[in-house]
Formats: structure tokens, C-alpha cells, sequence
């Protein structure tokens, strides 16, 4: 088997980031969470996932602090895996690809699912990145700072 690259140690927040979520599986893994989600078995039955591999992406999640096994709510012998505070904040991750997938992942008269606001029923707004203003801002107008952590700056 091929050795998994790892990036846990690069200065980089975008390699770190897919550092600790992996892999495909485990953002399907995640959606599905948010979806409400909880038991291995479904998991596996909503993506159609090895058990195997079901297993290692649960267990890596959990290693990551994406989520975490609990006793089943139902007082079964179970266990349940729910997001913790740190995979909620995977929210606007999970939204943004799936509002850039709604644009530019189907034809226009092709089905698919929309994420609607439980309150109104509502499809959400697109999400925009703005800058410390509040105006909308688009990659031309930022740059990467590399910091120095002895200094805190390059």
C-alpha cells in the first residue's frame, strides 16, 4: 500500500486543513452528519462505502476531532458519531462546495438537492467572502502573508 502524504506540518492552513479531513469519503461523511446522520450503518447504506474504509475514515474523523463516538441515543448498545465543535465549523465548507457544485456540476434542467433554511423553506443565499469592511472581495484582491512564529511575521 502506498504511503498517504501527510501535510499536518506544513505552514499552510489549506493543506492542513485537508490534512485532517482526508479524503472525499470523509466530507460525504461529514455532509451526511449534517444531514443527521449518526449510526455506522448509515453512513454506510447513504454512501454506498466499504465498511472498511467506512471504518478507517470514522476513526481518522474522530482522531481529528471531527466527531466523536457517544452511546447511542436510544439506549442500544450502539454507538452514535456526532460532530463535535470543531466539525460544525466544517458548516460553511460543506455549503460553499455544495453552492459551487449547484452552479457548476449540472445542467440546467438537471435534478438535485437544495439546502433550504428549516425556518422559511427557503434556498440559502450564496455565500460571499468579504473583507474586514464588509465589502465583497474576490481572490485578485488578497494576498497570502506568510508568518514568522517567532515574530509573528514573515
Amino acid at each position: 500500500m502506498v504511503a498517504r502524504t501527510r501535510f499536518d506540518a506544513e505552514p499552510c492552513p489549506v493543506a492542513r486543513s485537508i490534512d485532517a479531513i482526508g479524503d472525499w469519503w470523509s466530507l460525504l461523511i461529514v455532509r451526511d452528519a449534517f444531514d443527521g446522520s449518526r449510526r455506522f450503518g448509515e453512513f454506510q447504506r447513504s454512501l454506498g462505502i466499504a465498511k472498511n474504509i467506512l471504518t478507517s475514515r470514522l476513526r481518522t474523523l474522530e482522531e481529528t476531532g471531527v466527531l466523536k463516538s457517544v452511546p447511542a441515543s436510544d439506549g442500544s448498545r450502539y454507538q452514535e458519531y456526532v460532530l463535535t465543535e470543531k466539525g460544525s465549523a466544517l458548516f460553511p465548507v460543506i455549503v460553499a462546495l455544495r453552492q459551487w457544485g449547484e452552479t457548476h456540476c449540472f445542467a440546467p434542467d438537471e435534478s438535485h438537492s437544495r439546502l433550504l433554511d428549516r425556518r422559511n423553506g427557503h434556498p440559502l443565499s450564496p455565500l460571499e467572502i468579504r473583507s474586514s469592511d464588509g465589502r465583497p472581495i474576490g481572490p485578485d484582491e488578497t494576498v497570502v502573508e506568510k508568518l514568522d512564529p517567532a515574530n509573528g511575521t514573515d
